[in-house]
Formats: structure tokens, C-alpha cells, sequence
């Protein structure tokens, strides 16, 4: 062989062996890049800025109709590390762990003038009228018992399960600010054992362990119910990524329908009984109801100034709820109040649209409350009757006004316990 042929049988050697390192190396480039997650990019339209949460969660659906995520993304309400492409980075900066409603951080994840933290005149206050409301403060219990064990001489509100402020002055109710209750401080054994075992169901409070009790804080803890209960003890199956208004009657009983308080001992007893039916599931043995409490849910009734609070600080609970069997059914000498909607921008459509339970349109005429709050779940009827749709099971129900009829309740008491007397079910 010459040299020139050995010199070119070489290179022609080195050519392949370099061929086959550079496939080789593009080989393994592309098997690292097949392992390698690859990024979705969001770009929601609020902020403008690129978010990868989509890498991981796709598969979530949005959370509510009102909370697109081409418009608001992820990171605005939930914070996070927008570019991370690993969990435990990604996750290390969220607000409120998987709840970004919890009430320490609800201004930073929902607030802003347009969103909730908006005008009252709008209707946009959702967070001041939270943080005031007696389902977050529960000064009621606590001014009682404080009260009872002459802690404070009088039952004038002076402390919250957190401080909280009225910023709606001037206050209509003339509470401007609570206190946050420390039981530790508390000289009598009683309000300690009280602060211990009995502050576990308001909004700031983490719940009781066991599926009944299962809920988040702020917000979630009701506008974010559990998918559904698995058996008789309503075991969790699992939380789902939603905000609706839409809350059924099980989301409250998380708090309001688990047992009852020892004020003798300071301790809270679970209910012992073993519900089967939605009868005995709503209310406990020892209360007394109509037909259209169980049959209805909480939120069918119960407006959201009710629920929510309205911006002032109030003493009790009682202060605060208003809605009497003759919101709907009127009285023997008037009929409910009613409101026709002409205005597109009126609230009552807004509402309609977060829970379409029925096409509601201009023209249509609803039941309002006394304090003109849109019962928008409503119609009156072409025949003077009146309809109203479930919030949550969407059954509908067909009722008339109680004038005309031979009801022979007393004007002047239209309490709904008077309604009571009459037409409470016997279980």
C-alpha cells in the first residue's frame, strides 16, 4: 500500500469514527431532550408576563367562569415562581399553600380596586366585608362567654378571632374595630378551655379532623366545596379547582351542623346520630323546621349580605340575618317585593351569570328582600304565581303569595318562627 492510499484509508477512518461520535452525541442529545420537560408557556392577558403552571397542570380546568386563565393565569392569584419548571421551586413562593383565599393573604392573591377589594357602590367590597363579617370574627361567642365569666362588663364587641377594622366609616352599627382574642391571656380556666376547644369554625380557624369537617379557610372554605361525600360519615373523595356559588347545604353543615357546645365544660360534642336521609342530614334532632328549609339549600334562602356580612362589624349573628318566611310569601295584607330587571349592568344578572340555574333576561321580574337584595333564582309568573330555581340541585319550584289564601296567622307577627307554629314537618 503507498502511503498516500495508507494516509487516505486513515482519514477516511477518523471520518467515520468522528461521524459516528458526532450521531452518537446527537443521539444522546436527543434522549436528554426527550426526558427533559418540556415548557407551556401561558401568557395570560392581565399581566402580560410568561408563566409555565400549565407544564404541570393542564389538566386543571378553570376555576370558575368569571376567572378565565387566558386572563388571569395562575400566578396572579396563587403567586409562585412563574418560570420554574421544577415542583418544589415552582410551588416554594404560592400564598396560602394551596389556598390563596385564606384570610392572611386574601388581599395580595383577590384583592385590587378591580377585583375584591373593589367600591362598596359596586358591590366589589367582597374582602372588607369578609374580614367584618361574623363568620370571620365570631364576636358574638366570644362576647357572650367573656360576658358570662365577667370578663367585661357588658356585651358591647371588643374582640375577634383576629383585629380587624371597620373601614367603612362612619360604622352603622358604631363598632369600629375588634381586637384579637388571646386565650392564653385570659385569667378564668373556662375562657382558656373555651379558646381552646370552641374556636374552630370561622373562616380564619383550620377545621376538626375528620371528612364532616372538611373545608378550607377564607373564601374556599365555602365557595370551594368538596367534590362529594363518599358514604354516611361524608368522607372526602376529594377537593376539586373551582370557585362556584352554587354551595350546597353540606358545605355549611362543615360548620354549622356537627354537634353542639358544653358551656359547662367548654368543649364541643359531635353529633351522635347517624343521618340517612336529607331531612335528618340539614337540621339536628332537636330542631324545627318547614318544608322548604330541607328541601331548599342554605344559599337558596340566605342572601350574600347574610352570608358574607355587609362591611360593618356586628355583635351577633342575629344582627345580620334578616330573611323571614314573607320575603318570598309575602303576607296575608301584601305580596313580596318584586323588582323588574331593565338594566343590563344590574348585579342580579352578574349573579345569574356565576350560577346560570335559568336564562335570566331584561324585562324579567324577580323577588327582591327588603333590603333590595335580587333574589335572582326567582320569576313571577305570567299568573301571579312565582318560581324559583335551586342554586344547587336546579329543581324548580312552583309557590303563591300567602294573600288570598286562609291562612289565619296574625298580621302583625310574620317572624318565621310564627310560620312555624303551623307548618313545621313532623319527623
Amino acid at each position: 500500500m503507498t502511503p498516500e492510499r495508507s494516509v487516505s484509508f486513515v482519514s477516511q477512518i477518523f471520518l467515520l469514527s468522528a461521524s459516528g461520535f458526532i450521531l452518537a452525541a446527537l443521539g444522546l442529545a436527543y434522549w436528554l431532550d426527550m426526558g427533559r420537560t418540556k415548557p407551556v408557556a401561558l401568557i395570560p392577558s392581565l399581566t402580560g408576563q410568561v408563566e409555565y403552571c400549565l407544564t404541570c397542570h393542564a389538566d386543571l380546568p378553570d376555576i370558575s367562569p368569571s376567572h378565565p386563565r387566558e386572563t388571569f393565569g395562575c400566578v396572579i392569584c396563587h403567586g409562585g415562581e412563574r418560570l420554574a419548571l421544577e415542583a418544589d421551586l415552582a410551588h416554594s413562593s404560592m400564598r396560602g399553600g394551596k389556598n390563596p383565599s385564606d384570610l392572611s393573604v386574601v388581599e395580595q392573591s383577590c384583592g385590587g380596586e378591580n377585583c375584591h377589594s373593589g367600591a362598596p357602590a359596586e358591590l366589589n367590597d367582597h374582602i372588607q366585608r369578609v374580614m367584618t363579617s361574623i363568620q370571620s370574627t365570631y364576636t358574638g361567642a366570644i362576647t357572650n362567654i367573656r360576658y358570662t365569666f365577667g370578663a367585661q362588663p357588658d356585651q358591647t364587641p371588643r374582640y375577634g378571632t383576629v383585629a380587624v377594622q371597620d373601614t367603612t366609616q362612619p360604622s352603622n352599627t358604631g363598632i369600629n374595630a375588634l381586637e384579637a382574642f388571646q386565650p392564653a391571656d385570659q385569667p378564668n380556666p373556662l375562657l382558656q378551655s373555651f379558646g381552646q376547644n370552641c374556636l374552630i369554625c370561622h373562616l380564619n380557624a383550620e377545621p376538626r379532623d375528620g371528612g364532616k369537617y372538611d373545608r378550607f379557610t377564607g373564601c374556599a372554605a365555602c365557595h370551594s366545596p368538596a367534590l362529594s361525600p363518599t358514604d354516611g360519615e361524608n368522607q372526602i373523595q376529594g377537593q376539586v379547582h373551582r370557585l362556584t356559588t352554587a354551595i350546597p347545604y353540606t358545605q355549611c353543615n362543615t360548620c354549622h351542623n356537627r354537634g353542639n357546645y358544653d358551656l359547662r365544660t367548654m368543649t364541643f360534642v359531635e353529633r351522635t346520630d347517624q343521618p340517612t336521609t336529607r331531612i335528618q342530614d340539614y337540621y339536628q334532632p332537636i330542631a324545627q323546621f318547614v318544608r322548604c328549609e330541607y328541601t331548599l339549600d342554605c344559599v337558596d334562602c340566605h342572601t350574600r349580605t347574610e352570608a358574607m356580612g355587609d362591611g360593618d362589624i356586628h355583635a351577633t349573628q342575629s344582627d345580620i340575618q334578616y330573611i323571614q318566611c314573607k320575603s318570598c310569601h309575602g303576607t296575608l295584607t301584601e305580596l313580596p317585593l318584586t323588582q323588574t330587571l331593565n338594566d343590563p349592568l344590574d348585579i342580579a344578572f352578574k349573579m345569574a351569570f356565576l350560577n346560570p340555574v335559568f336564562d335570566l333576561k331584561p324585562g324579567d321580574t324577580i323577588l327582591v328582600t327588603e333590603r333590595g337584595e335580587p333574589l335572582w333564582n326567582t320569576r313571577v309568573l305570567s299568573d301571579g304565581a312565582y318560581e324559583l330555581i335551586g342554586k344547587v340541585t336546579r329543581q324548580r319550584f312552583l309557590f303563591n303569595p300567602v294573600m288570598g289564601t286562609d291562612c289565619e296567622q296574625n298580621p302583625a307577627e310574620q317572624e318565621s318562627h310564627y310560620c312555624h307554629k303551623c307548618h313545621a314537618v313532623e319527623r
